[in-house]
């Protein structure tokens, strides 16, 4: 039986990601790790996005918080504010603020944090002293981004959009995976990581032995620290990282 690989994320993302894989000849199974659901807007939120002209800088750390960040950025604002910098984590979080027609600036050098604030703007925005950045994002998440915006004298507010879920059934569906002869795993988050150690229960002895992708040496050591033996990293998140990495270390049958 050859081996496939298992896709993590949502099921849409995980359609177009197989598609491409199979254009190189890899097969793939699709399992949500987690469910992303929109949070209903709080009196607070929508304070957020009504004064978003006091903000320099907009970070955007997923595509489903530019999603839906952009939904209320057109109910809100007919004409988006002017003067702010809009970034993104990575391709996947920019491409929906592109098609809004935002200048969006993102890292060429990594899809974390870490590249984020590597790039040249935030040696004017770090000196100003009424540096204030809004955060789109699920609810809960890494606290390093605003850590240095804040530790510069910058202040921070979190625009929370979704939260994440264990998946329904997650710890039978990922018996039913190895059962089909998976061999790898593509995990693209802390979160996702701990969801697949905790669903697999007793049958993570096996699952650990899974070869498996992750998008940062942070998220490698979190997956090393649990058990995991063959992790690969990819240059990011995105479906042109992951179909590289996965042409680069190939499972073999």
């Amino acid at each position: 039986m050859s081996k496939s690989v298992l896709l993590t994320r949502q099921q849409e993302d995980n359609q177009r990601l197989a598609e491409q894989l199979q254009q190189q000849g890899v097969s793939s199974e699709s399992l949500p790790l987690l469910e992303l659901a929109p949070l209903t807007e709080t009196g607070e939120q929508r304070r957020l996005m009504l004064e978003l002209d006091r903000y320099q800088v907009v970070i955007v750390v997923s595509r489903l918080a530019a999603i839906l960040g952009l939904q209320r950025l057109d109910q809100y604002w007919p004409q988006t504010p002017v003067g702010i910098d809009w970034l993104a984590v990575g391709p996947g979080s920019a491409k929906p603020l592109q098609q809004f027609g935002l200048p969006v600036q993102l890292p060429g050098d990594g899809q974390d944090s870490e590249a984020l604030l590597r790039l040249p703007l935030w040696q004017a925005h770090f000196s100003r002293a009424d540096l204030k950045v809004l955060i789109w994002r699920g609810l809960g998440g890494r606290e390093h981004l605003a850590d240095q915006v804040r530790a510069a004298g910058g202040k921070v507010d979190y625009l929370e959009l979704y939260e994440r879920r264990v998946a329904e059934g997650l710890s039978s569906g990922l018996s039913l995976m190895a059962a089909r002869g998976v061999g790898g795993i593509v995990v693209l988050s802390s979160q996702s990581l701990l969801y697949w150690h905790e669903a697999a229960g007793a049958d993570w002895e096996r699952q650990r032995n899974w070869r498996c992708w992750v998008p940062s040496a942070r998220v490698a050591a979190q997956a090393t620290d649990l058990g995991c033996h063959d992790v690969v990293i990819c240059k990011g998140a995105d479906d042109a990282a992951i179909v590289e990495a996965v042409r680069a270390h190939p499972l073999k049958d």
